[in-house]
């Protein structure tokens, strides 16, 4: 069974899964002390329009990933998966916002923050989160990043939840999040090394899946400045299941429908290159793959098996 916001959910019928997305990405605390900074209203609606269309075009789960140090919101994203129809798991976690009283905080502490969000419940909601989220980014982990790594680990071994990471791929962070990971003793078929197309080192990407990770490939249509676009991501995408590793990729798009991380002119430009919203990989890089010779049933086996397999 999962965890979504609506309730435990048979990993079963999770369907087709998008990975790595978000509804609405802000800071912690935002829209409680400074509501005006966020059209939080508009922010729903749109969700609710967005992955609507997006389940009469198959999809029926979303991973969202945002966790507290990002805004989440958690009645937001149940009022979006009620009224959408597509499921939502959220996450507990820690981004790379850590809470400064987190810094030299035993990870035995945090975990247990992490377990309460899953066993219990957020905020008071009732609702569990089905994923724990990490991250590290340009220059690899710091200590406070490090804690936060121990922490996700030693909640994942309590609860059974798997993890799913933030990386800087080009300086191959997963490397060592996957060593901390192993120093704790995770199952690592309970990891995904997300953000991973965002580098076109293919030795890179193949030592991860041989080291027994999920593969994030979560970033449609584009991501890091200077990184693949999405049709060298895909072709990227085509040599790793030729190399037989479609049994362990999972995709998304890290989409969001607001994003006040970035200025305007910055969301504007991502959604020139989005205009599909959660269905560019539906509408563009699911056809792509079939063009390249991509089977149906590798097709149905990262978009429906890998996420039911990675969750159960």
């Amino acid at each position: 069974m999962v965890n979504s916001v609506l309730g435990s959910l048979d990993a079963s019928k999770l369907g087709f899964t998008l990975s790595h997305e978000h509804v609405l990405i802000s800071s912690a605390g935002i829209s409680q002390v400074h509501p005006e900074f966020i059209d939080r209203e508009a922010t729903i609606k749109q969700g609710i329009d967005d992955l609507k269309q997006a389940h009469s075009e198959g999809l029926d789960s979303i991973v969202d990933l945002t966790t507290m140090d990002l805004g989440r919101d958690i009645d937001a994203l149940e009022q979006v998966s009620r009224n959408s129809g597509v499921n939502i798991i959220c996450a507990t976690g820690t981004w790379l916002d850590i809470p400064r009283v987190f810094w030299r905080a035993s990870p035995d502490i945090i975990a247990s923050l992490y377990v309460k969000e899953i066993t219990r419940g957020i905020e008071n909601t009732g609702i569990k989160a089905g994923i724990i989220k990490v991250a590290n980014d340009a220059g690899g982990e710091s200590k406070k990043g490090e804690i936060i790594l121990r922490a996700a680990a030693r909640a994942q071994k309590l609860t059974g939840v798997p993890i799913s990471t933030h990386t800087y791929a080009p300086e191959r962070t997963g490397e060592r999040q996957i060593a901390i990971f192993e120093e704790e003793g995770v199952n690592l078929n309970k990891i995904c090394i997300g953000h991973s197309n965002d580098s076109s080192d293919l030795s890179y990407l193949r030592w991860l899946v041989r080291k027994g990770v999920w593969l994030g490939l979560d970033r449609y249509p584009t991501g890091l400045p200077d990184s693949p676009d999405w049709v060298r991501r895909t072709e990227i995408l085509k040599e790793l299941i030729d190399d037989g590793f479609a049994h362990r990729i999972m995709l998304g798009h890290d989409w969001d429908v607001t994003l006040t991380l970035a200025n305007g002119e910055e969301v504007a430009e991502m959604r020139r290159l989005n205009p599909d919203s959660y269905l560019f990989i539906t509408r563009r890089v699911l056809p792509k793959l079939k063009e390249l010779g991509v089977s149906a049933e590798d097709l149905r086996r990262i978009m429906i098996d890998n996420p039911r397999r990675f969750f159960d």
